[in-house]
């Protein structure tokens, strides 16, 4: 994993939105690389505080085919290749579904693995890094994180310093799927995770002010499915109907791959 800031001058963008990159060169059919698109990992004034900068967390991806051949993600390692001063080709902010909730009371959970921690950091970067004049976050920031080993725990010191510098206003639960267990012996995914604490979460979806946000690999959306559908059922809801209300009203969105 990679931490990629891009000097991007006047490109104004908001929490939880993406911006498009550019790999130089050509793809075997001599056209120019098709354009990637990341989440933005840095709050909209940037890392260094001047709205010039914005962050990326990036995965180099190198694997094997089933023809033995090494294959390398073209903008992944474009990307983490990258030396200081490098021009790059992007485009954009784009993005809606994921966009920070404005309202400074929410209750705001998070569901990330792996770089999906990416608009996160961005959303808690400006809850707790920064001030502002207009926006001071008093609800409460829940972030469950899930990973295969505890050495890819992305941005693990600036979480634990948030959790120091507000304990009233955020949780911070990581799952670690290689290394953790429930006490029933079973891998500790983020669904599993979620499951020690499945009756306050269902109480906190049930408020007008709750809005959940889920980024990373597409797995994990069932297995949450699967926790509240038992959940919902006991109060005589149909889960999958009441999901559809919380999508209409922007309470419950989804970025997977």
């Amino acid at each position: 994993m990679y931490w990629v800031v891009v000097h991007a001058g006047e490109v104004p963008y908001r929490e939880g939105q993406s911006i498009g990159v550019i790999a130089d060169g050509e793809d075997k059919n001599g056209k120019p690389h098709k354009l990637r698109l990341y989440s933005i990992a840095s709050s909209a004034l940037g890392d260094f505080g001047d709205s010039k900068t914005v962050s990326l967390c990036v995965k180099r991806l190198v694997y094997t085919n089933d023809q033995g051949e090494v294959v390398k993600g073209v903008c992944s390692n474009f990307l983490c290749d990258l030396k200081p001063g490098a021009e790059v080709k992007i485009t954009g902010p784009v993005g809606k579904e994921m966009l920070m909730p404005k309202d400074p009371n929410a209750t705001i959970i998070m569901l990330a693995t792996g770089t999906g921690i990416a608009p996160f950091r961005s959303f808690l970067w400006k809850m707790f890094f920064e001030e502002h004049e207009d926006y001071k976050y008093t609800g409460l920031a829940w972030l469950f994180l899930g990973v295969p080993t505890s050495d890819t725990l992305l941005y693990k010191e600036e979480l634990e310093k948030m959790k120091e510098m507000a304990p009233d206003n955020f949780r911070l639960d990581f799952a670690v799927s290689r290394e953790q267990t429930n006490a029933a012996g079973e891998k500790m995914y983020i669904q599993t995770r979620m499951a020690e604490y499945k009756e306050e979460l269902w109480e906190l979806l049930k408020k007008d002010n709750t809005y959940v946000y889920m980024c990373g690999l597409k797995g994990m959306e069932k297995g949450i499915d699967d926790i509240m559908l038992d959940l919902a059922a006991k109060d005589g809801i149909n889960w999958l109907d009441y999901k559809k209300q919380l999508k209409k009203s922007e309470q419950w969105n989804v970025e997977v791959y």
